[in-house]
């Protein structure tokens, strides 16, 4: 039985553990605040998200890619490997709070000379099975175990964000592909239209044509080197642009990628008043708040580590020179049970100190996660902004390739009636391929672009999330 007085120790112990440690965690109130509608969107539909946003870009291929992507990429296999140690984890921290039985048995022979000849024989066997059980009055165990669970869905969640960044930058791997693809083919038509007019221009030259100059002939060689070694470079940019790709579909170094030379369709204008809350699906922010919970779970267990444990106990064991003898009879072996209460009084501040910084690593979560809210943010803002910046750049590019096509036919009409000299029809040609580059460059530059803003939203414009991540 326990006295009175000890009683009024523990109680006093129990008030000073208490004191040690206040958990102020206000996360609803540090919790950052999300806009209604981000500013970047243009009135018109409301909008929601999910994950088959690859659909909209209607590219079997990039599909197909995708999920070869998925199931054989190395990095996504090392995320998958996280998950599957998490989800152990959680069998530990279940265990905790269950009682622990441990059978032992042991058994030895030895053999003396009786100063007679012969050797006698002795034998000893010995049985014990002991349990123990902590009894979890104050919820240190129970935090423990839900730490654990947090932690699994923290990791799975990371597996989700693991999976759609593989898939986006898949996506745009591909993109860039058909972008070098397309640049080589552009390249290589404006060389052979330089040789073209070069010889034009060397020939009238020769002939003695006066619009032919030999300024005129420098030229036409200067633009012919110049669009050889695009063709190189380009070329090169093919073979480099491909081989990250392969990295990513687990092909590399096995064999060629080949691409088509034309780009995905770019899905639908983004709906107007996408909601901010769209955010809470997204896979890192989920997996920043599971974080914050895991180590809210064990700032509490800390604090509650330097509160008294109880503990019950229980060993029974026999031993016998006769194995079977213990074998049949179990009930011959002798039992103990015990209760314990236990108190660490001094151990040089250790508990306390554990304490403090797991309330530090959870006010480290807390700001982790305030900062990821605040990154996604960001990365949507941004996202729409480039949106709407380039699709007014492709308008003004639109009129810019149109203008150019219509100058170099009108310089080529010229040229003939003897209106004007070659020069004039390099200038056209060097416009015209300009125009043509920067088109390919801001096709490519919309669908990254677009593929980003699926990345930030967490999948596409048509599901919404369950709800807030749980905090």
């Amino acid at each position: 039985m326990i006295r009175p007085s000890t009683l009024l120790v523990f109680a006093a112990l129990f008030l000073q553990a208490c004191s040690v440690l206040t958990m102020d965690r206000s996360i609803d109130e540090q919790k950052p605040e999300l806009p209604g509608k981000w500013a970047g969107s243009t009135k018109g539909n409301e909008g929601n998200t999910a994950t088959g946003w690859m659909a909209g870009f209607e590219d079997a291929k990039m599909q197909e890619l995708v999920h070869e992507a998925l199931k054989n990429n190395n990095n996504l296999k090392t995320v998958a490997a996280r998950l599957e140690i998490a989800k152990q984890g959680t069998i530990t921290g279940r265990s905790g709070r269950l009682p622990a039985i441990n059978l032992d048995a042991s058994g030895s022979r030895s053999g003396r000379d009786l100063f007679s000849g012969a050797a006698k024989y002795e034998s000893g066997y010995a049985l014990t099975l002991a349990a123990s059980w902590e009894i979890d009055l104050w919820g240190r165990l129970r935090d423990l175990d839900l730490a654990t669970r947090a932690d699994y869905e923290s990791a799975r969640a990371d597996y989700h964000a693991a999976r759609l960044s593989l898939a986006a930058n898949v996506a745009k791997a591909w993109c860039n592909i058909i972008t070098a693809r397309q640049r080589l083919e552009l390249a290589e038509q404006t060389l052979e239209s330089f040789v073209s007019n070069y010889r034009i221009t060397e020939r009238n030259y020769k002939a003695g044509d006066e619009t032919a100059t030999p300024l005129a002939v420098q030229f036409g060689r200067n633009n012919v080197a110049s669009a050889e070694r695009n063709v190189i470079e380009r070329k090169l940019a093919r073979d480099n642009t491909a081989r990250p790709l392969e990295v990513l579909l687990g092909r590399y170094p096995s064999g060629e990628l080949k691409s088509g030379n034309r780009f995905p369709k770019l899905p639908e204008t983004v709906p107007a008043g996408l909601p901010s809350e769209l955010l809470w699906r997204r896979p890192d922010i989920v997996a920043a708040a599971a974080s914050l919970q895991a180590s809210a779970r064990r700032a509490d267990a800390a604090r509650k580590n330097l509160l008294p444990s109880f503990s019950l106990t229980a060993r029974g064991s026999d031993a016998s020179g006769d194995l079977n003898r213990i074998l049949a009879n179990p009930e011959t072996i002798l039992w103990n049970a015990a209760s314990s209460l236990a108190q660490s009084l001094f151990r040089g501040g250790s508990l306390s100190a554990q304490a403090q910084r797991a309330l530090a690593q959870n006010k480290q979560a807390l700001h982790n996660f305030t900062s990821r809210v605040l990154e996604a943010l960001r990365e949507v803002e941004s996202a729409l902004a480039t949106e709407s910046s380039l699709a007014e750049q492709e308008r003004f590019i639109s009129i810019e390739l149109t203008q150019a096509k219509l100058a170099e036919a009108q310089a080529g009409r010229d040229y003939s009636e003897g209106l004007i000299g070659i020069l004039s029809i390099f200038e056209a040609q060097r416009r015209g391929v300009a125009a043509r580059n920067a088109m390919i460059t801001l096709r490519n530059q919309r669908l990254q672009n677009r593929i980003d803003l699926h990345l930030a939203l967490g999948g596409d414009f048509k599901s919404r999330p369950t709800g807030e991540p749980e905090l």
